[in-house]
């Protein structure tokens, strides 16, 4: 069980235990004799006999690779396949097969239409969890209808005591919880806003928690989600909220009286300069006779 501190609506901290929660399988498998079964990790095949190492053997020649073969078994080593692993660990290899020791992770961001966002180098956090600063209630509650349409949670784990101290701790946020039937954002770090980490370089989570309650008895759930729905189509709600905000607003009555006088202050304008362009043209027009 992992450490977790842990801040009530008081701003009390303490650290208490979160774990994880595997809800027991009613199927129980049994082998052919009735005994009980169990899963093994068993080697498949090495990097040796993969299609491209066999390919080279033959030479880049498909066909030639189609008659070995038939006539040998080139392609499996009975003395290393069907062993059972132990104690195995994931490496990284490049082009040529090779372990590499010093590699940079990316991280790729799409948009909800499915397009390429962002392309940046994955940056490793450290653990916020269990540190000197708990993490705290953001006050931003969610309901629980909401955030199944709204979230994506990926697992859950049990907050639960390790004293009489921390049971009392728990069973009022548990009870406040139940009370609001609400789910409560936590954040961690200074500012009390930043996801979950729980270990360094490991995936960060928003945590929801939820609290349950019955007579001297509590449930107090961590929820977490690193992935947010969003609707690509918009609802009917939000088509008229952007029509709102592309309306252009009403003038007020002094705005509009103030236009009114503009636009009669412009026809006497334009009306007056007429007049003395006709006069103008009247003028010309008598000299010309004259001479």
């Amino acid at each position: 069980m992992a450490n977790i501190n842990l801040t009530d609506p008081r701003k009390r901290d303490a650290v208490v235990k979160a774990e994880s929660i595997s809800p027991r399988s009613r199927v129980r498998y049994v082998g052919p004799k009735g005994g009980a079964s169990y899963t093994r990790k068993v080697l498949k095949s090495t990097v040796d006999h993969d299609y491209d190492s066999l390919l080279e053997q033959a030479k880049d020649d498909p066909e030639k690779l189609a008659q070995l073969l038939i006539e040998s078994d080139i392609d499996v080593d009975k003395e290393v396949f069907g062993r059972f692993l132990w104690n195995v660990s994931r490496v990284y290899i490049n082009e040529d097969e090779e372990v590499t020791y010093r590699i940079q992770q990316n991280e790729i961001i799409y948009t909800p239409e499915g397009k390429l966002k962002e392309r940046r180098q994955r940056e490793r956090a450290e653990a916020n969890v269990d540190s000197d600063i708990p993490l705290s209630w953001t006050g931003k509650k969610i309901t629980k209808a909401e955030a199944i349409r709204r979230y994506v949670f990926s697992s859950k784990l049990q907050i639960v005591h390790i004293n009489g101290l921390t049971y009392d701790f728990l069973y009022g946020m548990a009870k406040e919880l139940a009370e609001l039937d609400s789910l409560m954002l936590l954040g961690g770090g200074k500012s009390g806003k930043e996801p979950l980490v729980f270990r360094r370089g490991s995936t960060a989570y928003r945590g929801f928690l939820e609290g349950r309650i019955k007579d001297d008895s509590y449930i107090l759930l961590l929820h977490l989600s690193n992935a947010e729905l969003k609707n690509i189509i918009p609802t009917k709600e939000e088509k008229s909220k952007a029509e709102k905000e592309i309306k252009v607003k009403k003038p007020t009555k002094k705005q509009s009286k103030k236009k009114k006088i503009l636009k009669k202050e412009a026809k006497m304008k334009s009306v007056s300069k007429k007049a003395t362009s006709k006069k103008k043209t009247a003028k010309k027009s008598t000299k010309s006779k004259g001479i």
